[in-house]
Parts: C-alpha cells; structure tokens; sequence
C-alpha cells in the first residue's frame, strides 16, 4: 500500500472512495425472488434456502430455549465479558430516554409523548464471521427504548454459534430464529408459521441482507440500507503509526468489500502508517481477507496538503467510523459534521465502540452519515404530539386557522372552528 497525494486523485480513484454503494443492485432480483417464497410458502421456503445458502438442514426454526441453554454453558470468562459490554450498552442508551413533555405556548397547550413500537426483529450476522455483539447492538436499545417483543434472526449454524446465542439471551431477546440472508429479513417483514411479523426490522447484514431489507421497506419500517464496514483515519504528526495501522487492519478484517482509508498531512506518517500496515497485516490470520480488503479501490494511505484539505476529505467521506488520532483532535471534531461514530485520541480504537464502550456500532454507511445517524433508542421509538387549547386561546387563533382554510377551498375546515363561537 503506497501512500498518495490527495490532490493526484483522478476521476475514477475518486468515485472509488467517494460513490460507495451496498452493492445490492447486482443481487436484488434474486432477493426479490427469494422474498416472494417466503411470503408465499413460509417456513418451507425458509427451510429451503438455508439448505441452499447455508448447507444446514432447519428443524426448529425458532431456537430461543437453545439461546439460554447457550448463556448457561459457554464459558464464565466469555459470559462475563458479554455481561460487562450489555452493561455499558445498556447504560448509555438509557441516557437517550426521552421525557415526556408539555408546555404554555401564549394559552395553548402543546407537547410530545413517546412509546415504543411493539415488535422488532433484529439481524445478528453471521457467516465469515459471527458477531455476537451486533446481537447486544440492537437487542439492548430496543429493550430500554420498552419494545414488547425483541426478535432476532441469525444464519443457521452446523453447529449454531454458542457465543452469539449467548449474546442473544444475555441481551433481552424474545425470540431467536435460526434463519439467515435475505430469506430472514423476509420472514420478519411478512411473517411465517414460527416466525411472527415485525413492525420494524434493524442490523447490519451482507448485500443480500441490504437489498431485502430496500425490497421490504414500505410493507415494514428498517433502520438504513447499510453496506460494507468502513473507516476513516485522520492523522497528523503526532499520531503513532501502530496505532493507526492497527486500526486500519482491523477494519479490513471484516470482510473483502471493507474500506480503510488513512488521511494524514504528514508524509512521513503516511509512509510510517503504509509499512506497519504491511507488517502487521501478515501477522494476522485473516490476512488473505485483509489484503484484499485493503486492495480494493475503496481503501488506502492518502497525503493532504493541510489539515484543512485532510477535514474536507472527511467530510466528503461521511465514514461509518471517524478516528481522529492528533493532536488537536476536539478542534477537528468541531469541523466535522459528516460521520456515524467518532473516536478520539490514540487509545480509543474503533475495536472499543464496536464491542464494549457502550455507543452502537450499527451505523450509517455509504456517506449515509451526512443524512442519518446509527442505531439508538430513538430508533425505537415513536412520538406523538398532544394539545389542548381553551376558548381564549382558539379565539385568538380562528382568524388564521379560517384564513388559511378557506384559502385552500376547505371550508369544512373553517366552519369547525366557528361552529365554537356560535
């Protein structure tokens, strides 16, 4: 990995780091094909694909007595370190509850309440990798947001991966489904003889994942199309090179379609950053993975020419995951608005918003950023405004509200408010 000036960036090199896509497009009729049998056939047609897909044969498709069994057998060390990152999961959503609220406006009497949707199904990964803690990712803020019934679906394992069922348990869920990919979003939008529909359905997947969940949106509610991982590193003087490389490594762990792009107005830190990448990538065991993660057009060691160019750069991007690894790093921050999780200073690897600091680390991706944020609470919820107004304060509101409403041919509308002062 050679480092190169921003500025020698050409058209094509640019639409590489910048025009990111989930990549569904390519997938999307065959997932359309896939949510149609599962809409008509149900759980027969989710049987089927996990033997196509997965090459597991599915008894039970909901597992959610295994996933407590699993809580109970793996091993205490693991147990307690899923414990201690629900805990701080847990306790930094709860921060995100909101109140209730009402207040005098010159009479009238307005104001917000908020409840929790009723049913959800969450998408734990699985697959290259297991992710058990996308599993504490969105169980945990929809228990504290009150949802009723927390849903969960990952792909089908021979045998299912303990840790992540333990996760699941550990988090709150209601139910577990043995069902992964495309067909597992269908069966939570549309509903099966195991499976029970959804009113919303959130968590990161593959691109056959992303594109169920485009297809399905409108019949129920999602969070974002989100599409592979990515990371942005912005780095000057002061950063230390292993530690930018070692993020930068561990984000093309993910999988072959990951980004991992390092911006620094240093040279010397651009050329430090590129050989600890090298180094350290061959001391990995998903080195072949990683490799072509950091080879795949989307990902590299870039030189600004000022730390204003790094910031635009930044901005431009909207990472998924923000390092900011300098010395000046708050003053930075205030720069940029475009990012899903911030992560300042050379001892806050994204490693630690990923599993245990307690922040989401399901988030925007695909510059999706400069328009949403990442999984939350609020993610959860729905709000509801309340009034009430008293005759004064109607009285002196009937001159506008009848204006207006004739104006637009409504006289109904008009004659509602009179009808009062009769």
């Amino acid at each position: 990995m050679n480092p190169k000036p921003i500025a020698d960036l050409g058209p094509d090199e640019r639409r590489a780091l910048f025009d990111r896509d989930a990549g569904i497009e390519s997938v999307r009729g065959d997932v359309r094909d896939i949510i149609d049998r599962v809409r008509d056939e149900g759980d027969v047609a989710v049987r089927e694909f996990s033997r196509e897909f997965d090459g597991v044969e599915v008894g039970n498709i909901d597992i959610t007595d295994d996933a407590e069994r699993a809580y109970e057998e793996v091993d205490d060390e693991v147990r307690e370190a899923i414990e201690d990152a629900a805990a701080n999961v847990r306790e930094f959503h709860e921060a995100q509850l909101p109140e209730d609220w009402r207040a005098d406006f010159d009479g009238r009497e307005l104001g917000r309440r908020f409840r929790p949707i009723e049913r959800v199904g969450v998408y734990a990964p699985g697959g290259t990798a297991a992710y058990p803690s996308s599993a504490l990712m969105g169980v945990v803020p929809a228990k504290v947001a009150g949802v009723e019934q927390v849903a969960v679906a990952t792909p089908p394992g021979d045998p299912q991966n303990p840790i992540t069922l333990a996760a699941i348990h550990a988090a709150g869920a209601d139910r577990v489904y043995r069902v992964g990919g495309a067909q597992a979003i269908a069966a939570m939008a549309y509903g099966t003889e195991q499976i029970d529909r959804a009113q919303k359905v959130v968590g990161p997947g593959n691109r056959w994942v992303t594109a169920a969940k485009a297809e399905v949106q409108g019949d129920v509610a999602i969070d974002f199309l989100a599409g592979p991982s990515e990371l942005l590193v912005v780095a000057d003087d002061s950063a230390n090179p292993k530690h930018v490389a070692s993020d930068a490594v561990a984000q093309a762990e993910h999988d072959e379609n990951a980004s991992a792009v390092v911006v620094t107005d240093d040279s010397d830190v651009a050329e430090a950053v590129a050989e600890e990448i090298d180094r350290q990538a061959s001391e990995r065991e998903r080195e072949e993975v990683i490799r072509n993660a950091l080879g795949n057009g989307a990902s590299g060691v870039f030189v600004a020419r000022s730390m204003s160019e790094a910031v635009s750069f930044a901005e431009e991007y909207a990472a998924e995951h923000l390092s900011i690894q300098a010395e000046n790093d708050e003053e930075l921050l205030k720069r940029i608005d475009s990012a899903g999780s911030v992560f300042l200073g050379s001892y806050t690897p994204v490693a630690a918003g990923d599993y245990a600091s307690g922040t989401n680390h399901v988030l925007p991706t695909t510059g999706l950023a400069k328009i949403t944020g990442g999984l939350s609470v609020d993610t959860f919820l729905r709000s509801t405004t309340v009034q009430r107004l008293d005759e004064e304060s109607l009285s002196n509101l009937t001159e506008t509200i009848t204006t207006l409403a004739e104006a637009e041919g409504l006289e109904a509308h008009a004659e509602s408010v009179r009808k009062r002062f009769e």
